[in-house]
Parts: structure tokens; C-alpha cells; sequence
């Protein structure tokens, strides 16, 4: 199949779980012998990588995802994780780098009465339920309205699987996967303050890329060098949880973002390897993600923006459309995507009928860069099925409550980073200020 030709969703591999059980992590657990790999000889922890020391920076355990592989030109050294999309780009594999902490920090913290036979099962289920709680109240709460969370997450869906048995299999929707969920494009920053080394914006986009496994061979280096671990007070707010002394240098805080109509420009040129093209592709229209996105939807022949509209009304959902005013327009200025390279027959066919992850973004756009509509409701909803799906779930399990947090009944992602790192400024960041 040529990149372009039409594609039915049952053709698409599918090479993921569609619940939120974190199988990126886990994969098929330490008992199926691909996955083995992962863990450590105990069959309980998750294995770490090394950092390659560079200058006066020293080599650190635990601040890469593990690695196979020599590193060399013909020997690549390749995560050792289950999904390797996951080193795409610096940001995820120090995430992923993260939630292995996270687990292993979870196994430690079992204590010896916990049979040895049971202790993977035990803290893969405390992880799985903590991570969904931040999800629901952290994450979905930042990127959609909130209203449109709590009534999903109270009354139940009306469009993605309404009805479902619980304890079936969920589908993920080709119109969240290829469309909606896509939303997080448009809140990647051209540059980050990422780290001591590279304050002020120097952390760029380009880098981020280069300094992956699977976008730029790690520079060269055969792990991440040692000057690029992540400093993660310049990430998140830990003064959100309790912890004031856990500021990054002023100035020096990375915020996403809004979600918006503009994506920035190095987007417009992705490595090859991000995408799984050949060298030849980069710097060509295929290396841009904004029309991989469109590509793709095209080639599934996904819903319109407003034939969703029409549908989540039908189901009983009071969203509004959009009118061809609203996506000609948007609101304006520098996040605001204009529509004036086309021609008034393009134009008039595109307002007439929205892609949809187009529609879904000007919808946020005119939300004050929140989702909303049919955005917030797919994404949702997506969300809210895979967590009921899930071998461990909030959702069936509705009396969970996290205990790992600063506060019970609280977890967000600062909570999750400072229990991974054992609440020191030294592991989150390890370079300094």
C-alpha cells in the first residue's frame, strides 16, 4: 500500500493495547519470554539504563531507558523497551525513564511480607490505578473542559462504546487516534529551557530529536549523554504539591503550549526516523507532521469536524458546530491558522467539510486553548473506556484513592516524579541550576 492510498481501520496493525494498563512499560509482563528482556533477573523490577559521561558530567544509572546494542554504525544501540516510539524524542524517553523509576520505587516499597510470587502483579496494579488517577484529575482536567470530564467520568459515554460490557476488550476509535488525540501537536514548544547545560530556550526542538534513539542515534554517543538528562523542575510545578524549594532558576520554566491551530515550525521538518521514512523523505512534505496528520485522515476517509458534530448530537451530546465563519476565522492572532493559500474552491470545500483534527483544534482555539465539543468529548471518552477496560481500573474500582501523593486523594504527574525520584532535588535535577 503506497503511502496516500485509501485504508479501511480493520487493516491498521494494531500494536498497542487498547486499554490504559501501560503495556509501553510492561509490555506482556515478566513471564512472557519477549518481554523477559525488560526485567531485571528477578522477574519484578524493570531494568534501567546508564547515561554516557561527557565533560564533567558523569555517567549516572537510571537517567535512560536500557539499550541493546553497541552503539556503533552497524550496531545500534536501540531502547530496550517495549515500544521503542517511546525514544522518538527526548522528552518521552526520559518519561519512560521515569515511570521505570516510578515501578521500581513501587517494588521497594512492598516490603517483605509480600510473597515474591506476587510482588510484580501488586505494584504493576498500584502503578497502573495511580497513573490513571493522574490522568483523570491532572491531565484530562489541564487539556479539556471540565465539565465535559465530570460528566463523562459520572454519567458514562454516549458515543465511544456507550453500553459496553465492562470487562469486554475496548476499540480505540480511529477518530481519537488519528484525529483528536492528536491535539498534543500543537502544544509542542519550538525550544526548551531543558537543563543546566541548556538554559534559555538552547534546548531546541531539533535536539530533542537528535538526542533520541530512534530520531538521531543519540548524537552519536551509545547512551544519552549525561549532559541531557532532563531537569524536571523545568517541566512541571512541584510548588503544586508541597514543595516550594523545588523551583526551577527564574525565567526558566517550560509551559506547553495553548492548544491552537499553529503548530511551530521545526514540526514542519521531522526526522525520518520519527516517522519511520527513508532519508530521502526529510525535507520533503512527508516530513511534515501537520500533513502526515491530514494525510492520514484522508487515507482512513475519517468523519468531518462537523459530521461528528451530528453525531454526538444525534447520541444525545449538546455540542454546537462550528460555523464556517468560526473555521475560516478562528480567533485570531499568532496561534490562529489562516486559510488564505487556497484558493476560494478549496476553501469553500475544506469549511464545508473540516478535517478533523483541524476542527477539533479550532474548537480549542476559540476555548481559550482548552478542547471542548467534539474534541473534549472523543478524547474523553476515549480515555474513560480504556480505563474501564483495563485489567486494573478506576473506573470498575471506583473507590480507589491514591496513597502515594503529598495529600490522599491527590496524584498528579509532580506527585508521580517526586515518588520516582525519592523527593530529591539531586535526582530531579541532577545537573543543577
Amino acid at each position: 500500500m503506497a503511502f496516500g492510498d485509501n485504508v479501511s481501520p480493520a487493516a491498521l496493525l494494531q500494536g498497542r493495547s487498547p486499554t490504559l494498563d501501560l503495556d509501553s512499560l510492561y509490555g506482556a509482563g515478566p513471564l512472557d519470554p519477549v518481554s523477559a528482556d525488560f526485567y531485571e533477573a528477578d522477574r519484578t523490577r524493570l531494568k534501567v539504563g546508564r547515561t554516557t559521561r561527557i565533560g564533567g558530567d558523569q555517567a549516572r544509572v537510571g537517567f535512560d531507558v536500557p539499550r541493546v546494542g553497541t552503539g556503533s554504525a552497524s550496531d545500534e544501540r536501540l531502547a530496550a523497551i517495549p515500544d521503542r516510539r517511546n525514544d522518538e524524542n527526548l522528552v518521552v524517553a526520559q518519561t519512560h525513564a521515569a515511570m521505570i523509576r516510578f515501578h521500581n520505587r513501587v517494588v521497594a516499597g512492598l516490603g517483605p511480607a509480600t510473597p515474591t510470587a506476587d510482588r510484580f502483579e501488586k505494584a504493576r496494579r498500584k502503578v497502573v490505578l495511580h497513573y490513571q488517577w493522574m490522568l483523570r484529575t491532572d491531565y484530562l482536567a489541564r487539556i479539556c473542559d471540565g465539565d465535559v470530564v465530570t460528566d463523562v467520568f459520572t454519567n458514562g459515554r454516549k458515543v465511544v462504546d456507550p453500553g459496553a460490557d465492562p470487562l469486554s476488550m475496548p476499540t480505540m476509535p480511529v477518530e481519537f487516534s488519528v484525529a483528536a488525540f492528536r491535539l498534543g501537536h500543537a502544544m509542542i514548544r519550538e525550544a526548551y529551557d531543558w537543563n543546566a547545560r541548556f538554559p534559555d530556550g538552547s534546548g531546541s526542538l531539533d535536539l530533542l530529536f537528535f538526542f533520541s534513539g530512534t530520531s538521531g542515534g543519540l548524537g552519536g554517543d551509545p547512551t544519552l549523554p549525561s549532559n541531557w538528562i532532563a531537569d524536571w523542575r523545568r517541566l512541571y510545578r512541584f510548588a503544586q504539591v508541597g514543595r516550594d524549594d523545588l523551583k526551577p532558576p527564574a525565567g526558566e520554566f517550560n509551559l506547553a503550549r495553548r492548544i491552537d491551530t499553529r503548530l511551530v515550525d521545526p514540526l514542519a521538518a521531522l526526522p525520518a526516523g520519527s516517522f519511520g521514512g527513508a532519508a530521502t523523505e526529510e525535507g520533503t512534505i512527508r516530513a511534515n507532521l501537520a500533513f502526515r496528520n491530514l494525510m492520514r485522515a484522508r487515507m482512513l476517509r475519517l468523519a468531518s469536524g462537523q459530521q461528528m458534530a451530528a453525531l454526538l448530537r444525534a447520541a444525545g451530546v449538546p455540542v454546537t458546530t462550528l460555523t464556517k465563519a468560526q473555521l475560516r476565522n478562528g480567533a485570531g492572532g499568532r496561534g490562529s491558522a489562516q486559510l488564505d493559500g487556497l484558493t476560494d474552491a478549496q476553501r469553500e470545500a475544506f469549511l464545508a467539510d473540516a478535517p478533523l483534527w483541524f476542527y477539533v483544534l479550532r474548537e480549542a482555539e476559540l476555548n481559550d486553548g482548552r478542547l471542548t465539543g467534539v474534541g473534549a468529548r472523543l478524547v474523553v471518552e476515549t480515555f474513560h473506556r480504556a480505563m474501564e477496560g483495563s485489567s486494573h481500573s478506576i473506573v470498575r474500582n471506583p473507590g480507589f484513592r491514591p496513597d502515594l501523593g503529598e495529600k490522599d486523594g491527590r496524584f498528579r504527574m509532580a506527585d508521580l516524579l517526586l515518588f520516582a525520584f525519592e523527593g530529591k532535588k539531586a535526582l530531579l535535577a541532577p545537573l543543577g541550576d
